[in-house]
């Protein structure tokens, strides 16, 4: 619609991984002094919370309904969009042949209809931002929970979300997103919803403000 989960969904490294590889940290300063250091050390692997948090069956689905619920919205921008798109054309066409009176109004005519367009488009991104970002906190929530037992479980003592831009890893052998996928799907089943062709929106793009997904 306005723009794909994958490519609006803010990082949430700074949130997620970030608190879960501080508590990995704590928990390792905490163990008694005589346990050896392989004991303590454990294993470190990388995940990406952004593509997990998508492909998680409760993500499809809430993201999907989003989709749905904005779809009345997206058609009527797509209808001032070609309105705005005919009268370009038909200024363009006949310019030369209006008088300066007819042209000036039909290019006021234009500046007005191209600043609603535009404002009822960032209206829109607003609306749809902020109800797509508290579907990200509250399923990132439930992520973080997932991760820390899937990690103290299976031994990882860092997690490390590269999706995040300012994560520093150059190379990792282990990257558990598709288990954490698996693991959280486990604990709260959700179907997974029917695979549909993605529509391709004609909606001018319009600056999107970057959200920051609150802490859990």
């Amino acid at each position: 619609m306005f723009r794909s989960f994958k490519m609006s969904m803010t990082v949430l490294a700074l949130g997620l991984s970030a608190l879960f590889t501080s508590a990995a940290l704590a928990q390792a300063a905490a163990a008694p002094a005589n346990t050896p250091a392989s004991a303590t050390a454990g294993k470190i692997a990388i995940v990406n919370i952004q593509d997990a948090i998508g492909a998680t069956n409760e993500g499809k689905k809430e993201f999907e309904a989003l989709q749905q619920k904005f779809s009345p919205k997206q058609a009527e921008l797509k209808t001032q969009n070609d309105e705005v798109e005919n009268l370009k054309k038909q200024l363009q066409a006949q310019g030369d042949k209006l008088s300066d009176a007819e042209r000036n109004n039909r290019v006021k005519t234009l500046e007005v209809k191209q600043k609603s367009l535009q404002r009822n488009y960032e209206d829109a991104q607003a609306e749809f931002q902020q109800a797509e970002q508290e579907v990200v906190n509250r399923i990132g929530a439930k992520m973080l929970n997932v991760l820390e037992k899937y990690a103290k479980a299976n031994g990882y003592a860092v997690v490390l979300d590269v999706s995040n831009p300012q994560t520093p890893v150059l190379y990792a052998s282990t990257n558990i997103t598709k288990e954490l996928v698996d693991a959280y799907n486990a604990e709260a089943p959700t179907a997974a919803p029917a695979a549909k062709p993605a529509a391709k929106s004609t909606v001018p793009s319009a600056p999107r403000p970057s959200t920051t997904p609150k802490k859990p």
